[in-house]
């Protein structure tokens, strides 16, 4: 899954952290797996700290600065 951003507000639909909130309960309910991507903040390591967490550093094609990296969080209800 790829929602917006956490508290940016880049897009046409952003969510509320309530949204966040929401979208975390309904991942415990979940059968299956998923991937979760999003920046890298205090606030979404606390909201999904119960889910397994991955750093990345990416470089996206869509930026001012080429060659820039970006701190990103993949979470996982699944052992990588």
């Amino acid at each position: 899954m790829d929602p917006p951003y956490f508290g940016r507000h880049l897009y046409r639909f952003n969510f509320s952290e309530s949204d966040f909130v929401g979208l975390e309960k309904r991942l415990h309910g979940l059968k299956g797996k998923f991937v979760l991507s999003l920046n890298d903040l205090a606030q979404v390591r606390s909201l999904f700290h119960k889910f397994n967490i991955c750093e990345v550093r990416m470089a996206y094609s869509a930026q001012q600065k080429v060659g820039r990296r970006y701190d990103e969080l993949l979470i996982t209800n699944f052992e990588t």
